[in-house]
């Protein structure tokens, strides 16, 4: 479980989050929408130690996150919005291995983390092509296999359509689904609501650094006015 205990996070005295509190069961597939600058992205590297809240706490399986970042890191897996950013090796293999690496894992275990989660997103066998060669929704399942080789409870993803063409929204849409339906926790920052709706077991709604809407997605879509979020077409 992730939970958002009253926090508050400013930049540069600016306000950003406003005594926010949520809770997201394991499991769930939470989609949390808003416009750009709603909140959504700094309250999400609340989760894994990226931020830490000037009022408040941020609890990971009941335990703070700053109290053992090396668990929550683990526990939460978080793909950004630009894939490309958090690449931090040349070829697949190399990228998705380097999180079970960090965690001191043998080998042996290493190669099967790498194994299973090229197999969720479909890239199985390509561990020696560079990414730098990959299209851009291809990409974006590797920077998913990166966070799922750390088997975590929850994967994050910031935005993650940005930039891709049908084809490849589609593609990471799909391994989404699958992962959702082996009980993988999923929570998903967009300001389009149309591609994640059926999905999604919840919608939260964000502005100003608040939470507008919490509720299932068939009774959220009509707390959306003004919440500057794409919405699917009656």
């Amino acid at each position: 479980m992730i939970e958002f205990d009253s926090v508050s996070y400013a930049f540069e005295d600016v306000p950003v989050i406003d005594e926010l509190s949520l809770s997201i069961d394991d499991g769930e597939f939470v989609a949390l929408a808003g416009a750009n600058g709603s909140g959504k992205t700094t309250l999400l590297r609340h989760c894994n130690g990226l931020l830490s809240p000037d009022e408040g706490a941020v609890l990971v399986d009941g335990r703070p996150v700053e109290d053992d970042l090396i668990a929550a890191r683990s526990s939460i897996g978080m793909v950004f919005q630009h894939p490309r950013d958090q690449f931090v090796a040349a070829t697949i293999g190399a990228d998705v291995a380097f999180g079970p690496e960090n965690l001191g894992l043998e080998r042996s275990e290493i190669d099967r983390r790498v194994e299973a989660s090229l197999e969720a997103v479909n890239m199985a066998g390509r561990e020696t092509e560079r990414i730098d060669a990959l299209s851009g929704g291809e990409q974006a399942r590797v920077a998913i296999a990166g966070a799922l080789a750390m088997e975590p409870s929850h994967l994050i993803l910031d935005e993650p359509f940005t930039g891709l063409d049908d084809p490849a929204r589609r593609s990471v849409l799909s391994r989404l689904e699958s992962l959702a339906e082996n009980d993988t926790g999923v929570v998903l920052a967009t300001h389009d609501l149309r591609d994640v709706i059926d999905l999604a077991d919840r919608v939260v709604a964000m502005r100003n650094g608040r939470v507008i809407v919490d509720d299932r997605p068939d009774r959220a879509l009509a707390g959306l006015d003004g919440a500057e979020v794409r919405v699917p077409r009656c």
